[in-house]
């Protein structure tokens, strides 16, 4: 008996001592380099007819967040941001326009905050248009779209679905201006960013 409660209270101390070190790797935060690439997906569309700056907006990570080759967070990881300029055309002149910037990251059921580059798009005023259309060859809507003031965004995106399908962010009568459901957005950070790993 004495032998078999040894036996017990060593597994006991070996599950505590990976139970502690499971949580410390998970409290333990990696530092992420300023300029790293975050390419999310929208999951809310933004319409400069209808939001306003300030407004919220949800998206998730396209592709994996990470360090060389360790994923802080992995694909799909929800996303969140908000509108800092929203302004919609008007009737005879001026442009519609939206900038957009990434706020939080939620690791583990634990929001983080973002600082990151905007991304912007802007119709040119009545008749003209910022966006335009390219056929991929996988047959996918892609637009290469303006970026105004020099916002460091990068203005590029794919459309989900067949050929001739939505655009991302396109001009809407010629003045608005949409960033849809499922556009791919890229962003970058700003500064050096401290966050777990997701487990």
């Amino acid at each position: 008996m004495r032998h078999a409660g040894i036996r017990v209270a060593v597994v006991i101390a070996a599950l505590t001592i990976v139970f502690v070190q499971a949580m410390a790797q998970r409290a333990a935060k990696t530092s992420i380099p300023a300029g790293t690439r975050v390419l999310i997906r929208m999951i809310d569309s933004m319409d400069s007819s209808k939001q306003k700056a300030g407004d919220r907006f949800t998206a998730s990570l396209e592709t994996n967040l990470q360090v060389d080759d360790r994923v802080i967070a992995p694909r799909g990881t929800k996303v969140y941001g908000r509108l800092t300029n929203a302004k919609s055309a008007g009737r005879m002149s001026g442009a519609g326009e939206l900038t957009l910037e990434l706020t939080d990251i939620v690791i583990n059921g634990t929001a983080y905050p973002l600082v990151t580059s905007t991304y912007e798009v802007r119709s040119e005023g009545k008749g003209k248009k910022t966006t335009r259309r390219i056929l991929g060859g996988a047959g996918l809507g892609a637009l290469i779209g303006g970026i105004a003031g020099g916002g460091t965004g990068a203005a590029i995106g794919v459309a989900a679905g067949a050929a001739g399908g939505t655009a991302v962010a396109a001009a809407k009568g010629g003045k608005q201006v949409q960033v849809q459901s499922e556009a791919l957005l890229e962003f970058r950070l700003e500064h050096a960013t401290k966050l777990p790993v997701a487990s």
